[in-house]
């Protein structure tokens, strides 16, 4: 993708480098859900209402309520805050002049009208992107303007800050990236600046206003910060000033499909494709080596990974370690989730998983749960 006048040419020269900021490419426009303007939503998605209902399992919304809005979006974001989701799960990346963004793909094109490495653009480059319309052209107006559809993670703290009740965070740390660890170093600096305490990794929100059902009045919630990445290293990297129980190794099994969709974007990808293929394949056993270890005290597998390894998964468990699995949509999964015992869910589709992990017909505290 690299050419004459993309921003994938600026200088790599380390977030918060100065030099002229050259105009933004523009893409061809992504393909669209056909006529989405009035983004009518599915029956059993629509908002539930009624007393809270125990959860055998926490349900993390991943990308925000994703299945709905596009990712990483502010809508998807407070969907997910509306349906109920115990947490959100997030993506990060550092812009060339070291802003931390909530975004997944190293490139910008999959989910924007540009194109070009987010490591490559300004924040100000990456607001003028649009990055809902190619699935959701016209939003609910409460869930804010197009303009303000791109978070930063110190917006995404503020929104969690006024949620209201008590909620997870897990963030994800992109790998690899140019500027290395400076991203951890970001992440962090931004968490303290807003109260977080490494000690217990909590971070304090806003007090919960009078009448609100979540919460007692005068009482502040909590965010509760967790930090992922399939990238041991990062995770070693934090391990000096976060608890090894809110880190969370990922990892799956590594497939042929996975390596090809890693070599999408990359000329000659025939010819790195082993060493491509055998870097993944590593990486994934460095991960599971960090939970067999008691390194991190979350391990985060995927779907396949529990399908095929039943086995580890329960030895994980008898451990006493968490798990937080992805990407679980179906409901198949989550009833095998459950009969294993998996503590926690990370889905595109929250308010579906939410009512699967519930029990019917019961106001909390009343039966038994898997979650506090």
């Amino acid at each position: 993708m690299r050419g004459e006048n993309t921003d994938e040419n600026l200088s790599r020269e380390g977030p918060g480098a100065q030099g002229p900021a050259p105009r933004l490419a523009r893409a061809q426009p992504v393909g669209r859900i056909p006529d989405p303007a009035l983004h009518h939503l599915p029956a059993d998605l629509d908002l539930m209402s009624g007393a809270r209902r125990p959860r055998r399992a926490k349900v993390y919304a991943h990308r925000g309520s994703s299945g709905l809005f596009p990712e990483h979006t502010r809508a998807a974001y407070m969907r997910a805050l509306d349906e109920g989701a115990d947490g959100i799960e997030i993506d990060v990346h550092l812009t060339r002049d070291g802003e931390v963004i909530c975004f997944h793909d190293p490139l910008v094109g999959r989910t924007t009208d540009g194109h070009g490495a987010v490591a490559d653009l300004t924040l100000a480059q990456m607001r003028r992107l649009d990055v809902h319309s190619w699935k959701t052209p016209r939003l609910p107006g409460e869930y804010g303007r197009p303009a303000e559809q791109l978070m930063t993670f110190q917006e995404l703290l503020e929104l969690l800050a006024d949620a209201g009740r008590d909620v997870g965070l897990a963030v994800e740390l992109k790998h690899p990236s140019p500027y290395g660890h400076q991203l951890e170093e970001k992440v962090l600096q931004a968490l303290l600046r807003s109260g977080w305490d490494p000690e217990t990794s909590l971070m304090p929100g806003r007090a919960t206003p009078p009448g609100n059902s979540e919460g007692r009045p005068g009482r502040v919630p909590q965010v509760d910060v967790s930090f992922m990445s399939f990238y041991p290293g990062s995770l070693q990297h934090l391990a000096d000033m976060v608890p090894a129980e809110k880190l969370c190794a990922l990892f799956d099994l590594v497939t042929a499909q996975q390596v090809t969709r890693r070599l999408q974007h990359l000329k000659l990808s025939f010819a790195v494709r082993p060493v491509v293929s055998a870097v993944m394949r590593g990486a994934a056993r460095d991960a599971e080596a960090l939970v067999w270890n008691s390194q991190v005290g979350l391990a985060g597998p995927g779907m396949h990974y529990v399908r095929e390894r039943r086995a580890d998964v329960k030895a994980w468990l008898a451990r006493g370690l968490g798990l937080r699995v992805w990407t679980v949509d179906e409901l198949d999964d989550v009833e095998l989730l459950l009969a294993l015992g998996v503590q926690e869910m990370t889905t595109n589709f929250p308010a579906r998983v939410i009512a699967a992990v519930s029990a019917p017909g019961q106001e909390a505290g009343s039966v038994p749960s898997l979650v506090s």
